[in-house]
C-alpha cells in the first residue's frame, strides 16, 4: 500500500464494484472501455484482464487506473497521477499503450516517460465522437452480424485494418492465435458486423466495448478497391442502427485527428464531438 498526502493507493477489488461504477459514472462514454472491462468481471482479477488501481481521499475513492494490455487514467486527480506514476516507474512497463483522456493521459505520461520511453507515437489528438439516435443516413442493408462460419473470412480483413491503423500486424510475435481468439470471441457475442459480398469483407466494423449504457466501436475498415465508392457512410449508418439495438442505446468511437476522410464520414453519418482522446504507443 502507498500513501501520498491524504490519500491511499491500492489494488481494487468486487468489494470496491460499488464505488468504481460511481467514478466511472462522471463520464459513460470516455469511460466506456474500463467500463466495459468492469462490467464484464466484476472486478474479479481473473476476469479482469488486468488490475484497477485506486486512490482515495478522505476515504473516497476518486480515481483510477486499469493496466492490462493498455493503461487507461480515469478522472486521475494531480495527487493519483503522482501517486500512479510512482508506482508505475517502480514496476516498469507492461502495456504496449497509453489511452484516455487527453488531459488524464498529459498529465501522467511526462510522470513515467524517463522510465517508460521510447514511444513509437503519440497520437495527442483523437476526436471523441458520440451518437444517440440513429442516422438520417439510409443503412446498407447488406451490413449483419458475421456468423461464427465467416472467422476466416473476417480475420484477414481484422488483420488489415489493425495493421494499417496501429502499424504493426497483430500477428507479429506469436500473436496470431490470440488474436483470432479475440475476433471470435467478438462474434459469438454478436458484436462483429460487415458486409461481405462472394466470400470478401467489403465493410466492417465491431463493438469493442459495452459500458453503462454506452457501447464504443472499433475497426471501422473498407476494402482498399472499394474505397471512394460511398460505401463507408451507409455502412457506418447501419452499425449504429444495430449497435443501439443490440449492444447499448448510445454509440461512441474516436479517431485520429490527422484522417480527415474518416472525420468527414462520421459527420455525415451524425456523430457530434463528446471530448478529446490521447493514445501513446510503444
Amino acid at each position: 500500500m502507498t500513501t501520498a498526502t491524504a490519500g491511499v493507493l491500492r489494488v481494487l477489488s468486487p468489494r470496491d464494484l460499488d464505488s468504481v461504477m460511481q467514478v466511472l459514472a462522471k463520464n459513460p462514454i470516455a469511460h466506456c472501455f474500463v467500463a466495459s472491462r468492469v462490467r464484464g468481471s466484476g472486478l474479479d482479477p481473473w476476469r479482469l484482464g488486468g488490475e484497477l488501481w485506486g486512490w482515495s481521499e478522505d476515504g473516497e475513492l476518486s480515481s483510477l487506473l486499469y493496466l492490462g494490455a493498455n493503461l487507461v487514467p480515469v478522472e486521475t486527480t494531480p495527487a493519483a497521477r503522482t501517486a500512479f506514476a510512482e508506482r508505475l516507474r517502480r514496476i516498469g512497463r507492461r502495456c504496449s499503450s497509453i489511452v484516455g483522456p487527453a488531459d488524464d493521459v498529459n498529465e501522467l505520461w511526462p510522470l513515467i516517460a524517463d522510465s517508460w520511453g521510447p514511444t513509437r507515437e503519440v497520437r495527442a489528438v483523437q476526436p471523441l465522437l458520440v451518437m444517440d439516435g440513429d442516422s438520417a443516413i439510409i443503412p446498407d442493408y447488406s451490413v449483419r452480424q458475421v456468423h461464427e462460419s465467416e472467422i476466416d473470412i473476417l480475420v484477414p480483413a481484422c488483420v488489415a485494418m489493425f495493421t494499417e491503423e496501429v502499424g504493426v500486424s497483430p500477428t507479429s510475435g506469436g500473436g496470431g492465435d490470440a488474436y483470432r481468439a479475440r475476433i471470435l470471441e467478438l462474434i459469438r457475442m454478436g458484436r462483429a458486423y460487415a458486409r461481405i459480398d462472394n466470400g470478401k469483407v467489403i465493410f466492417k466494423a465491431e463493438i469493442g466495448a459495452i459500458g453503462d449504457g454506452v457501447c464504443q466501436v472499433q475497426g471501422v475498415w473498407v476494402a482498399p478497391e472499394f474505397r471512394g465508392l460511398g460505401l463507408g457512410v451507409p455502412g457506418m449508418s447501419s452499425v449504429v442502427a444495430l449497435a443501439r439495438r443490440q449492444a447499448a442505446p448510445v454509440v461512441s468511437l474516436y479517431v485520429n485527428d490527422y484522417n480527415t476522410a474518416a472525420r468527414r464520414l462520421y459527420e455525415r453519418v451524425g456523430f457530434r464531438d463528446a471530448g478529446t482522446l490521447t493514445t501513446i504507443l510503444f
